[in-house]
């Protein structure tokens, strides 16, 4: 059973930063794109930024010049490199990715359980 799994969630002051860590575990093939969506409390689940395996990137808009979205794809890792965090970033992030586990399988998408990330003002 693969799973995505996440670290670096916590709690910072405002105008901090954090980094957000998530590969999967198990065996698998190949990893296509991977990302980071973010729930807030009464709100809906919604983008923060995605990256190809070419390595380009989307930003949502409220988090560019922030937020950095990076991986390792010896590991097939994706990071979050958040900086000058604001209360408003508070939320669970969730990582996502399209992965195939074998050759001979489709891609399939996979999301992690979550990681609190909470600022103070």
């Amino acid at each position: 059973q693969v799973q995505l799994v996440e670290s670096g969630g916590g709690l910072v002051q405002a105008g901090g930063s954090l980094r957000l860590s998530c590969a999967p575990s198990g065996s698998i093939f190949s990893v296509n794109s991977m990302g980071w969506y973010r729930q807030a409390p009464g709100k809906q689940r919604e983008l923060v930024a995605t990256v190809t395996v070419a390595g380009s990137a989307i930003y949502q808009d409220s988090v560019k010049e922030r937020f950095t979205i990076s991986r390792d794809n010896a590991k097939n890792a994706v990071h979050l490199q958040m900086n000058n965090l604001k209360p408003e970033d508070t939320a669970v992030y969730y990582c996502t990715a399209d992965i195939r586990i074998r050759l001979i399988d489709t891609y399939r998408s996979y999301w992690g359980q979550g990681t609190q990330v909470t600022v103070s003002s």
